[in-house]
């Protein structure tokens, strides 16, 4: 077995193994020894079958298997070894020369390599970069803890129709003198919301009517759009687009949502036992959720600056020709990439790939390191999280712990855990190493740095 490497340049390499005979023959004979014990053929006792058949029909293909993971095996540990620092993975050189398995006893196997160029990342206070802090306006605490109260409230049935009502009833269409319209729209059990009802003039007819009372309106003016009177006469929106004229609404119930009361109970319920015991408390307490939700966004938002801010000053060659090699000849099984998606999609991938040269060498640079209970956390962290988005900020310690765990049992999520926890380590050390300007900024205008991303 010989091994060798020659520099194209700086970038490029070509990776050259040779196979002699002595590497792999005993191999063959004892895989061909172990299929001669197994082999059960007609005409012969089982494990009797002469040598010389079993490597007549196994022993080319045995050949070829055996020499494949000397390959394999050995490129491995040489760039291991010799400690290469690659991007992507080898590629079989186009300078290869044919193999012919039947005729040849030794066998010269050529790779490409692209080799990872050296980065130098220098951070320090004269590199300023933005912290946005998104505030919590009264009307966003608001309409939190509507959302989060509201679970507990209750739909009570009521005497007459307020603004705040649904009424349930039957809908027919009516003719200019209040006579049902022959095959028009009937529709039973309809459930109208009156906070959706736009015009005031036909509102005005609605409210203050009770269970059993008809009221003849126009759905058309009533309703905002197609979508409302297609679901609330149930029929499609085509036909809802040519209804027109008046119809009779027979109410046969009227319900209203209750808001909770704003007591010791409904805290309890909401945020543990003995967490929150006054309205002032349970702001409070609201509040610093949606600070701890917006927290994640506004690192998320770092992260792209400094990304943007440290790839824009990077500058280095990559061997851009190897890279759209290997990534055709990467398997995703049905999505083969075109050359043309390749080349439309390469600037990305090349701003990708700087950034993770430049996390690279952070994390080398300054031996950062993340152990098991860094992934627990931020599992857990993540697990918090998406169970905050659905108001429920209660859930007890072992509940997180055991829900994160499932998702690390997961190899995609795990994996995913601990690329994030990684991620959050190298961002903590640029946070500490640059200028942080930290910015108030409202949801609305915090929103806009988006929209030209």
């Amino acid at each position: 077995m010989n091994i060798t490497r020659e520099n194209i340049d700086e970038l490029n390499a070509v990776i050259k193994l040779t196979i002699d005979k002595d590497d792999y023959e005993q191999k063959v004979a004892d895989v061909l020894k172990t299929y001669q014990k197994k082999a059960n053929m007609p005409g012969f006792r089982p494990g009797k079958v002469p040598a010389g058949l079993i490597k007549k029909m196994y022993g080319n293909a045995v050949m070829v298997d055996e020499i494949n993971k000397l390959v394999s095996e050995n490129l491995s540990n040489y760039l291991t070894e010799n400690e290469l620092n690659i991007l992507g993975e080898p590629l079989p050189s186009e300078a290869q020369q044919p193999i012919d398995f039947d005729t040849q006893d030794s066998f010269e196997f050529a790779f490409d390599i692209a080799l990872s160029p050296t980065v130098e990342v220098k951070l320090s206070k004269r590199e300023k970069l933005p912290y946005y802090q998104i505030e919590v306006s009264d009307d966003m605490l608001d309409g939190q803890i509507k959302n989060l109260t509201g679970r507990f409230g209750t739909n009570d049935v009521v005497e007459a129709v307020t603004e705040q009502s649904l009424a349930k009833g039957d809908f027919v269409q009516v003719d200019k003198d209040g006579n049902p319209v022959e095959d028009g729209i009937v529709a039973e059990d309809a459930v109208m919301s009156m906070a959706i009802v736009k015009n005031d003039a036909q509102k005005k007819k609605l409210l203050g009517k009770k269970v059993g009372e008809e009221v003849v309106f126009d759905v058309k003016k009533a309703f905002p759009n197609d979508t409302e009177i297609s679901y609330l006469l149930k029929i499609t929106k085509e036909q809802a687009a040519e209804v027109k004229g008046d119809f009779k609404f027979t109410i046969k119930e009227i319900t209203e949502f209750i808001e909770p009361e704003l007591n010791k109970e409904l805290f309890d319920k909401l945020f543990g036992p003995g967490v929150v015991s006054t309205e002032e408390e349970m702001k409070t307490k609201v509040k610093e959720d949606l600070q701890r939700n917006f927290e994640m966004e506004s690192e998320y938002k770092f992260a792209m600056d400094a990304r943007e801010k440290l790839t824009s000053k990077l500058d280095v060659q990559l061997p851009e020709e190897f890279l759209k090699r290997w990534l055709k000849a990467t398997d995703r099984g049905e999505e083969k990439m075109s050359d043309e998606q390749i080349d439309n999609d390469m600037p990305k991938f090349m701003e990708d790939l700087k950034w993770q040269l430049i996390k690279n060498e952070i994390i080398r640079s300054n031996e950062l390191k993340v152990e098991e209970k860094d992934v627990v956390d931020y599992a857990k962290k993540s697990a918090r999280m998406q169970f905050m988005q659905y108001g429920l900020t209660n859930l007890p310690d072992e509940h997180i712990e055991g829900y994160a765990m499932d998702m690390l049992k997961k190899e995609d999520q795990g994996r995913r855990m601990a690329e994030a926890a990684i991620q959050e380590k190298v961002m903590a050390f640029i946070k500490e190493a640059v200028k942080i300007d930290e910015q108030n900024i409202s949801r609305e205008d915090f929103n806009k740095l988006f929209d030209n991303n």
